[in-house]
């Protein structure tokens, strides 16, 4: 089955283009890496998909479970089964994460027509999917992310995750700040969660390091908004060995 299906996809960033005819599809229970140097346009794939404002779609068209993916409304795209994570985790201060986490996940069953959890219902859910990212609750007791180390904010992203249970998780650069310790949990943490089936995860990385943990079924190389070069895990080891520019050439 399809999960996320782009075509010939344009988007724009301040007028200036930087996706420019990228085609993707990504079936369930794969997972797509896509790498690339500096500016070549990974995050703004990962912005366009997450629906994010400023990123304007000038081409193209992207469907998620054959439904057309632009015409939705951000929260929408994520009750749809969406999960966008960012390349740096914001702090929220005066909102406490377990609070945060709960009107989040309930907000998506109610616009699926579900019951929402009650308070211990949530927090049996949420104590699980904190122990798959080896974290303490108290620190989901905190405002979110707010003095929390970069490890910390990823790994409190994959609770995230974990607990709206998404269909496809577009991760932008989860291992950026992440110690090895940190990468190993993150990794085995991102396949208990999502390797699945009816899953599928796109990896959006500088770095093969993640690789060795999330082991991909295809990766990608993007480079001036466009996939140059498509292959297998071998692909992320030439890329590191021998550098962007000799190998999208």
């Amino acid at each position: 089955m399809t999960l996320l299906a782009i075509d010939n996809l344009h988007a724009t960033v301040a007028d200036k283009p930087i996706l420019k005819g990228l085609s993707l599809t990504i079936n369930a229970g794969e997972v797509h890496a896509i790498m690339g140097p500096n500016g070549a346009g990974k995050s703004t794939l990962g912005y366009v998909l997450g629906g994010r404002p400023g990123y304007a779609v000038t081409g193209g068209s992207v469907s998620f479970q054959d439904e057309d993916l632009l015409a939705l409304e951000p929260h929408e795209r994520a009750a749809a089964g969406l999960f966008l994570g960012f390349q740096y985790p914001v702090e929220i201060p005066g909102v406490s994460f377990v609070q945060f986490l709960r009107e989040s996940l309930n907000a998506q069953r109610r616009s699926r027509g579900e019951d929402p959890l009650s308070g211990g219902e949530f927090l049996k859910l949420a104590r699980e999917k904190a122990a798959l990212l080896k974290m303490d609750m108290d620190m989901l007791k905190r405002p979110v992310n707010v003095g929390f180390s970069g490890g910390e904010k990823k790994r409190a992203e994959m609770v995230q995750m974990g607990i709206l249970d998404p269909r496809l998780a577009v991760l932008d650069e989860t291992d950026s700040g992440l110690d090895i310790d940190a990468l190993r949990v993150v990794g085995e943490g991102i396949n208990s969660i999502m390797r699945a089936p009816d899953k599928a995860v796109l990896l959006i990385t500088h770095y093969q390091r993640l690789l060795d943990y999330v082991k991909p079924d295809f990766v990608h190389v993007l480079a001036n908004g466009r996939i140059v070069r498509t292959g297998g895990p071998e692909l992320a080891l030439e890329l590191e060995e021998r550098g962007y520019e000799a190998v999208a050439a």
